[in-house]
């Protein structure tokens, strides 16, 4: 996987603290504040919307970097024919058409060559896997990426930008999510030479394959849910252990009048009216009935792994998609997802029995 050089200082982050303010911190800084391993919490802010704020764009970062220090880049000066500090060339082309999202493709998605990827800050952390907010964008003027024959179809003083979320995988031995057996059970992979390497954890090759198999669970289960008409975020591509996806939040402008990328809220954090109550209800159930109309039980379903995009609810982190039909823990996985959603819906006063969801979810499923 492509990897980024150090980024710049100017890129900041924006996080709400406990007390609701605004606290800026470098690039940097993040790293360092990583390695102090701070809380989650910490990471993502407490603020109402649950979400980072993190400035973006090629141009958006700020300019008053002290000419006298030779380390930091000049970034008033853009070079638009190679990536600068904490960019790559778009990743886009560089994987195989089988690791792409599906088609018909979205109209806000980059594809161009000349496209930079820029990484702009961290969105979340999990047991398996981080996220990481990514500005794919073709700079104004700029023609093909090297050693390509695409053409420029951009038109003059115009530019192509999507937001997107990088979804990293750490390695068996780095990663804290203990509960695999129950998820993998029944789950194969494409290849029987890599299903055999996988049961022998002690040759590398094994371990490798070992180490990919949650991001391309994830990834197959976002692009055939997604297909079916699912909520969930579009499935832009998958690399090794990086998967891309839809990036869902908004875009402000903050008080110094630079773009800002915010995250939508987990719905645990929400307090919708009764109304919205019951669209996300209808909204959930049926997001629920596309992945068992598949053969599928999200597996580790609750209000946490559900963004809710103004109206909109979007079901997110399906690295543990469980096969209805093959595991032969399905059917507590499934019953457990629905206990748990309709718990958090029950105790806002709508009547909603798990007992009855999880019932015709199996009929749909079989």
């Amino acid at each position: 996987m492509p990897r980024y050089p150090e980024a710049p200082k100017s890129v900041l982050i924006r996080a709400a603290n406990r007390d609701g303010k605004q606290s800026r911190s470098s690039a940097a800084d993040r790293r360092a504040v990583e390695r102090a391993r701070i809380g989650r919490d910490d990471l993502e802010g407490t603020d109402r919307h649950g979400g980072i704020g993190v400035g973006v764009g090629v141009g958006h970062t700020e300019h008053g970097h002290p000419q006298a220090d030779p380390t930091l880049p000049d970034l008033t000066q853009p070079d638009l024919t190679q990536p600068g500090p904490a960019q790559r060339w778009s990743t886009w082309r560089s994987v195989a058409k089988g690791q792409r999202g599906p088609e018909p493709l979205p109209d806000w998605l980059v594809t161009r060559d000349a496209a930079f990827d820029t990484e702009l800050g961290i969105l979340k952390t999990g047991k398996e896997a981080d996220a990481f907010l990514i500005e794919r964008a073709v700079p104004q003027g700029a023609g093909p990426a090297p050693d390509q024959d695409e053409p420029d179809q951009t038109e003059p003083g115009q530019a192509e930008r999507c937001l997107l979320v990088a979804k990293r995988y750490r390695s068996l031995e780095h990663g804290q999510f203990h509960r695999g057996t129950e998820y993998n059970e029944g789950r194969r992979v494409r290849r029987t030479r890599d299903q055999r390497a996988m049961e022998d954890r002690k040759s590398a090759w094994g371990r490798a394959v070992s180490a990919t198999q949650w991001a391309d669970a994830e990834f197959v289960a976002l692009r055939d849910a997604w297909s079916a008409g699912a909520p969930v975020p579009y499935p832009v591509q998958i690399d090794g252990t990086e998967v891309l996806m839809e990036f869902v939040g908004t875009e402000e402008v903050d008080e110094e009048g630079r773009t800002q990328a915010v995250a939508a809220p987990r719905l645990t954090r929400e307090r919708p009216s009764d109304d919205l109550l019951e669209s996300y209800w209808e909204q959930l159930t049926h997001g629920m009935s596309v992945l068992a109309r598949l053969g599928l039980a999200h597996g580790d379903l609750s209000p946490y792994n559900i963004l809710a995009d103004g109206e909109r609810l979007v079901i997110i982190d399906l690295p543990q998609v469980v096969d209805l039909a093959a595991n032969p823990f399905s059917s507590e996985v499934l019953l457990r997802d629905c206990r748990t959603v309709c718990a958090w819906f029950t105790a806002r006063g709508l009547d909603v029995d798990p007992d009855a969801l999880f019932a015709d979810l199996l009929a749909q499923a079989f």
